[in-house]
């Protein structure tokens, strides 16, 4: 093939022995240089954040109409900040996370956005990559994508857009695109949901893929599929259409979604994710695609659930995060079953509460909102227990299933 627009170049030439994690960037703040006209973080009649950074380290932080327990004013950063994207990379770094998958939604991937606020974070975001030699890779995201009159036309314009101009293959600097298989990877996640107004037989998925496969300039990529965690069944929260079996016997890796399918508060949970990822491992051997486990810290969505559904409003740290337990339960029996890579959900998702990054024990607070705090933890111990994950699928540490202990400072 043909292959004139990827480097072959790479520091990361397989995602096997990695720690990935999916990385939003979508935080504006209003005189951030982005345009934004208000906060991403809402306001006290409505936010959906309900875990809260802790900005401590920031270059560049903004007001917002929160207080907190001092009644200080509560600040937040801003994604579009170079400033920002650079913290993160760095915090990559030192903690030993090696890299993200970059969200790229279809509202961006549209021609009369490409170019937008989100382009400027994903190029900061190579750009930061290469100056901490952190993996990185794009994941398109559906989301968005309408039920008539659209199809995966965009994101097939969209890739060539970011081979060309944003050169995500083919960084300045030092090279960090995940490769797979001596191939640069692309996800495609929302595949087979069936809350999704699209049809996955009539969006040109087939196409697409065909295209990030084969195509001669832009081509010759591994293609990774985000798909529900029922994908194998076709049942529960996935479409019942084997249509879709054929579509990830077109890709070559699969990533089910996870997040709110397991729980500590449900009995033997473990023992279902154990059972799952098994009968998933032999499904994609017999299928000739590979597989990445997700897995996630806990998960919250109180403050916007008042919202969008004010009969059903979620408590405060639905899926709760037991001081790692919970994360470190999922961690461990993956990689106990042999997983040979990880997909993290998310570096810094704020909204939905499953950020590993930094948040603070002492959110704002507020009448009408409550914050996810820390459970008295550093606001630094999910990025190392993630940096421990890693450490393991490296064959530095051995495995442990319980939840490993960190060293006080300074003692060897």
């Amino acid at each position: 093939m043909a292959q004139t627009k990827h480097s072959d170049q790479t520091a990361y030439p397989s995602y096997k022995g990695l720690v990935m994690a999916g990385y939003q960037g979508w935080f504006r703040a209003e005189g951030d240089g982005s345009g934004a006209k208000g906060y991403s973080y809402g306001n006290e009649d409505r936010t959906g954040i309900d875990m809260w950074p802790d900005v401590s380290e920031y270059k560049k932080t903004y007001p917002t109409p929160f207080k907190l327990p001092n009644g200080a004013s509560a600040r937040f950063f801003s994604s579009y900040d170079q400033s920002t994207v650079d913290l993160h990379f760095k915090w990559m770094h030192d903690y030993g996370v090696d890299g993200v998958f970059m969200q790229r939604f279809f509202s961006n991937a549209r021609p009369e956005n490409r170019t937008n606020a989100a382009a400027t974070i994903l190029k900061n975001a190579f750009d930061a990559a290469s100056t901490y030699d952190r993996a990185i890779a794009v994941m398109y995201d559906l989301s968005g994508l309408r039920a008539k009159g659209e199809d995966c036309s965009a994101i097939i314009d969209d890739w060539k857009y970011l081979v060309d101009e944003l050169k995500v293959t083919n960084q300045a600097g030092k090279k960090t695109y995940l490769h797979h298989n001596g191939k640069p990877v692309v996800a495609i996640w929302g595949v087979g949901f069936p809350d999704r107004p699209y049809n996955i037989r009539n969006i040109g998925l087939e196409r697409l893929i065909d295209f990030l496969k084969n195509d001669p300039v832009y081509g010759g990529c591994t293609v990774m599929l985000g798909v529900p965690t029922a994908f194998r069944q076709l049942n529960a929260d996935c479409l019942n259409d084997p249509y879709l079996h054929e579509l990830i016997r077109m890709a070559d890796i699969v990533l089910p979604w996870t997040v709110q399918r397991y729980s500590p508060l449900l009995h033997n949970d473990m023992d279902r994710l154990r059972d799952n990822t098994l009968d998933d491992m032999k499904w994609c051997r017999e299928n000739g695609v590979e597989y990445v486990p997700c897995v996630y810290p806990g998960f919250s969505w109180h403050n916007l659930s008042k919202y969008e559904f004010p009969d059903d409003i979620k408590p405060v740290g639905s899926i709760p995060r037991m001081g790692g337990k919970f994360y470190w339960q999922q961690i461990s029996t993956v990689l106990r079953l042999g997983a040979p890579m990880l997909y993290v959900a998310m570096f810094d998702e704020v909204n939905e509460a499953t950020a590993i990054f930094k948040t603070t024990d002492t959110p704002p607070v507020s009448q009408t909102t409550s914050f996810l705090g820390m459970e008295g933890l550093p606001s630094d111990h999910y990025l190392w227990l993630t940096g421990e994950a890693a450490k393991v699928l490296r064959n530095e540490v051995p495995l442990s299933l319980k939840l490993p202990v960190r060293k006080a400072e300074g003692v060897n």
